[in-house]
């Protein structure tokens, strides 16, 4: 059986699919006691360090990337952009 390939027409279409995970990483950070941390930073991190130069991603592939996502790296990426 062929998994059907899925076409976002947006950034914005495919933002509201992940946001599940985004939010599942939020949550996740809070229980760690980082509150400062949004899912739009864990989005623009995975962008511009993640998948900057990869191609064809799979939305499993860029779940697994956000869930397991470095929380030092990213609490030094969103500081140094603010």
């Amino acid at each position: 059986m062929a998994l059907k390939e899925e076409k976002f027409t947006s950034l914005k279409d495919l933002y509201e699919r992940i946001l599940p995970a985004l939010e599942t990483k939020v949550a996740e950070l809070k229980r760690q006691k980082i509150n400062f941390i949004s899912c739009q930073d864990i989005w623009h991190y995975c962008i511009d360090n993640k998948w900057l130069n990869k191609k064809d991603l799979r939305i499993y592939e860029m779940v697994n990337d956000i869930l397991n996502t470095d929380v030092l790296n990213l609490e030094i990426y969103i500081k140094k952009k603010k």
